[in-house]
């Protein structure tokens, strides 16, 4: 039988997809709901706020003056200074890379053992590997300190004729120095104060001071200098360094023998 004509069809992309018809009447009851006036809304589930804490005496008070703070400090550590053992700036370089998570105490029992054995800087250029990691062993990472003050003892042969420079710039191209050993050999040894100091005394101290809110050692560092003078930055990191090793302490501060505690922010912590 002949099917029947019809007329054009419709494009696909235009057709309209057929709908059941439990669907089309459950979206017209929808439709006729949402048309009859607000209903009572839904009130979703969240989870309650939880009330905030009750700020402490310490975080209530203001931050103190930057300078007010030097001043005390300064009162109390006239005679503040880099407590690594040093003769010249090329024995400063090499104590401050060993420095690295490792206290000054232990370091200046090892250098002195060390510079006995390679007195020049080619010496220690030359030196083995092996050798210089026996000497150096009890600072920790031994192996990356031995490897970076050999290669950096290199680069002073090599680039600088046997001479620590006395720039930023050509110090961090150093192997083992970044800013901050950059910072303490310019300010202890050529009296430089390219920048500030932030290890881990300056970083606490810093924050608990109210100094800055940062953590990031450069960051901390920015603001530091932004807060004191330039002639100041060497001795403030002498300073904050030798009140955080004397009172300051990282783990339980001695908040009540503090004279900086009627101007710290943070005083009480330690009780």
């Amino acid at each position: 039988m002949a099917r029947k004509l019809e007329g054009p069809r419709q494009p696909l992309s235009q057709r309209r997809p057929k709908v059941a018809a439990s669907k089309r009447s459950a979206v017209s009851r929808v439709g006729r709901k949402a048309t009859s006036g607000p209903g009572p809304k839904a009130t979703p589930k969240t989870k309650p706020i939880p009330k905030p804490k009750r700020a402490s005496k310490a975080a209530r008070r203001p931050s103190p003056d930057a300078l007010m703070v030097y001043d005390q400090l300064l009162g109390l550590y006239p005679d503040a200074h880099c407590e690594l053992d040093f003769a010249t700036p090329f024995h400063l370089l090499v104590a401050t890379i060993l420095s690295a998570q490792c206290t000054d105490k232990r370091v200046n029992m090892v250098t002195p053992v060390l510079f006995s054995r390679y007195p020049t800087v080619e010496s220690l250029a030359r030196a083995r590997q092996e050798d210089v990691e026996e000497i150096i062993k009890s600072t920790g990472f031994f192996r990356n300190k031995a490897r970076s003050i050999i290669a950096m003892a290199g680069a002073l042969v090599d680039r600088h004729a046997e001479q620590v420079p006395s720039t930023l710039a050509e110090l961090v191209t150093l192997p083992g120095v970044g800013r901050k050993t950059a910072n303490v050999i310019l300010g202890n040894a050529f009296g430089v104060n390219e920048g500030v100091v932030v290890d881990t005394h300056v970083g606490r101290l810093a924050v608990r001071l109210g100094l800055t809110r940062e953590t990031d050692p450069v960051k901390v560092e920015q603001e530091m200098m932004k807060l004191f003078p330039r002639d100041r930055w060497t001795m403030l990191a002498h300073l904050l360094i030798f009140h955080g090793r004397r009172v300051c302490e990282a783990k339980k501060p001695r908040c009540s023998e503090c004279t900086l505690a009627a101007i710290c922010p943070s005083a009480g912590i330690g009780s």
